[in-house]
């Protein structure tokens, strides 16, 4: 009697698939919590965007580094928000492969449930960006406040408003403020310097005074030379400042002597513009300690 044969079972060639594929996934889910739960560098987020842009879509279509500071009008580089980021990473790319970079910390917009981790580095350069925004704000509102008290003066051209860098500065002639050879300020200009106080008791910013003089020998037994002469009248505003109630540890002297014209003392005119005081209002990249307000 001829032996029955078994029938061969069937063999799936492919079953190695199914645990392959549970591989990936779980590989996957381990790169992306890893990914979540790291800072994002933004120069690596680039990196990997182009990567997946690459894989999924081809080369991507502007391979070169993006610059990640924008300029400011007065031309000093600031770190882009974040919220710009975003839209340069994610040009170009379908909205559901969108991945926004996280907020800094105490920036998340209403409705965010992301959880706030950025480059603490990134967060420092935002801040100082902020910061100095505030300076320039500042010191516009401290411009305008000074033009309008001395607006009389402006328009005698005796005294001058400007912007100078990061400070305000008032120039104010020294023939309305003081006598030749002299340190002590006239009666007549005691009021505009205490209206000049009175406005600076608002603001909290530093105050540099400045004194100047033209080449001419000083003739004043009280003073041997024009470094003498410039300082003692810087110091007498100090004083007058100090006294009207700004902060001592917001002011600070400074004597020019003749070294600083602003025109040439060949004539009359250009030595009567040399003779001056400058007020200088700084702002917060100065150096000098601020006060109050």
């Amino acid at each position: 009697m001829a032996r029955r044969h078994r029938p061969e079972e069937h063999q799936n060639h492919e079953a190695w698939a199914i645990p392959f594929a549970d591989l990936l996934t779980l590989l996957l889910a381990f790169f992306v919590v890893m990914y979540a739960i790291s800072s994002v560098n933004a120069g690596k987020y680039r990196v990997l965007s182009d990567s997946l842009t690459a894989a999924f879509r081809g080369a991507p279509d502007n391979p070169s580094p993006i610059d990640l500071t924008a300029r400011t009008p007065n031309g000093v580089a600031e770190q882009m928000p974040i919220q710009a980021m975003n839209r340069i990473f994610n040009a170009g790319l379908p909205a559901s492969a969108h991945m926004p970079l996280p907020l800094a910390r105490g920036t998340e917009r209403a409705g965010d449930t992301q959880p706030s981790s950025v480059d603490p580095r990134d967060q420092e350069a935002l801040m100082q960006a902020e910061a100095l925004r505030e300076s320039q704000q500042q010191l516009d509102a401290v411009a305008a406040d000074m033009s309008g008290v001395l607006a009389a003066q402006i328009r005698s051209n005796v005294v001058q408003v400007q912007r100078r860098g990061d400070a305000v500065e008032v120039r104010i002639s020294a023939d309305v403020l003081f006598g030749s050879g002299q340190a002590e300020p006239m009666p007549a200009a005691v009021p505009i310097l205490q209206h000049l106080a009175d406005s600076l008791r608002s603001f909290p910013n530093a105050v540099r005074v400045e004194g100047h003089t033209d080449n001419v020998p000083v003739r004043s037994g009280t003073f041997r030379s024009n470094w003498e002469l410039s300082g003692a009248r810087a110091g007498a505003v100090v004083r007058l400042f100090s006294e009207r109630g700004l902060d001592p540890l917001r002011l600070a002297v400074v004597g020019y002597g003749e070294y600083h014209p602003v025109q040439p003392n060949a004539s009359a005119a250009g030595r009567n513009a040399n003779r001056r005081v400058a007020i200088m209002i700084l702002g917060a990249a100065s150096g000098l300690p601020a006060g109050q307000p």
